[in-house]
């Protein structure tokens, strides 16, 4: 499951995403294949969990399993 982080909240990437041009048609972040096509991974540590990216437009996503 995909989340924004937006200072110390986790929201819905639907609240965020809905009116991004990089978003899909549903107005989800572009998701495919364990990676963000709208922005790219964030170095991470060994032992970082979830995994955390960054969007084209500066948020940081997470796929929180």
């Amino acid at each position: 499951m995909l989340v924004v982080l937006v200072g110390d909240q986790l929201i819905s990437p639907q609240q965020v995403c809905q009116n991004c041009l990089m978003a899909d048609q549903s107005g989800q972040p572009r998701w495919q294949g364990g990676r963000l096509r709208c922005g790219q991974a964030i170095a991470k540590t060994v032992d970082q969990q979830p995994r955390q990216f960054e969007c084209q437009m500066g948020f940081k996503i997470l796929n929180v399993e």
